[in-house]
């Protein structure tokens, strides 16, 4: 029997256990009497070693983690101990507005924590801003984690609208950044299998829907990539996160027009869960793309199902 004495959490997802509390119980064998207590352990989680502290010390930047899953990896890292935690969005305010959620969330952690602007956004400056925004973490060391999370719009429509340039644009955020940040790893990142790039890409690849011909090309390529760089980057680990539908600021215009139930409805129709994903979730792949040095060139599918229907 098991139970915990954690406070409840009113702010903060909790991604891993502060301390659990273990009763143990002896049973008489005369039904007449009562179980009785043996002891009641209180065990630090910190103190258990390599299967709760793999993240501990360790130095982590995440790529559009001012919102959503990429938010939520950030703050993962810092309930699993990461000493410094970076984050990076096309937008300073939301930066500013990350971070202050983060450390009021986290307030006894002891991570430093860092916000750098980086537009993804354009062709024209995208190396550059890769550049500088590798330069600014640099100052204060070398990385240890970089996780990728960064999406724009989609582009789903009829094929004959689209120009050349709008689709080389559709792909400029969710498979050219990743591969321009991975130009960076091996300067800025420890060279060891303990280090990792890991790469949030969609788990729809398996499911032909129409009008999704552009996507399905980058997300497709996107899953060629994590092995080529898997390949082209070792000994540092190199795998993606195929998410299905997750519950994100991202959906919060069809909140705001009334859609969620429908549109949520339809979803949870094609998931053997029947749940629309949730943050905390999602985040569990990272970390154990993050934590398992086992791992490389792999794609963790996180969709509730949704390949299976």
């Amino acid at each position: 029997m098991f139970a915990s004495p954690l406070p409840p959490q009113h702010k903060s997802r909790i991604y891993v256990a502060q301390r659990t509390t273990l009763l143990l119980f002896t049973f008489s064998p005369h039904p007449h009497l009562a179980p009785q207590t043996l002891s009641n352990i209180h065990i630090n989680m910190a103190s258990l070693g390599k299967y709760v502290s793999k993240l501990a010390g360790s130095r982590v930047l995440v790529i559009g983690g001012s919102s959503g899953i990429g938010f939520g990896v950030a703050e993962a890292a810092i309930q699993n101990g990461a000493s410094s935690v970076f984050i990076s969005s096309s937008s300073q305010t939301k930066i500013s507005s990350a971070i202050e959620r983060l450390k009021e969330n986290n307030q006894s952690a002891k991570a430093q924590l860092h916000g750098f602007p980086c537009n993804l956004g354009s062709p024209d400056t995208l190396t550059s801003e890769v550049e500088n925004l590798f330069a600014e973490v640099a100052k204060s060391g070398k990385l240890d984690h970089v996780v990728f999370t960064a999406g724009d719009k989609l582009a789903v429509g009829k094929l004959e609208d689209f120009t050349l340039d709008a689709i080389r644009q559709a792909g400029t955020v969710r498979f050219f950044a990743p591969l321009v940040v991975a130009q960076q790893l091996r300067k800025h990142l420890n060279e060891s299998g303990s280090s990792s790039f890991t790469v949030a890409t969609g788990g729809a690849t398996e499911h032909v829907s129409k009008d999704w011909s552009i996507m399905y090309s980058y997300l497709s390529g996107l899953r060629g990539m994590i092995r080529g760089l898997a390949v082209d980057l070792a000994p540092i680990r190199v795998n993606a996160v195929a998410q299905g539908p997750t519950d994100t600021e991202i959906w919060s215009y069809v909140k705001e027009m009334g859609y969620w139930d429908n549109v949520t409805g339809h979803l949870k129709g094609r998931m053997t869960t029947g749940e629309i994903g949730k943050v905390e979730d999602v985040v569990e792949a990272y970390l154990y793309l993050m934590k398992n040095k086992n791992t490389s060139g792999s794609v963790v599918e996180t969709t509730g199902g949704t390949l299976l229907s």
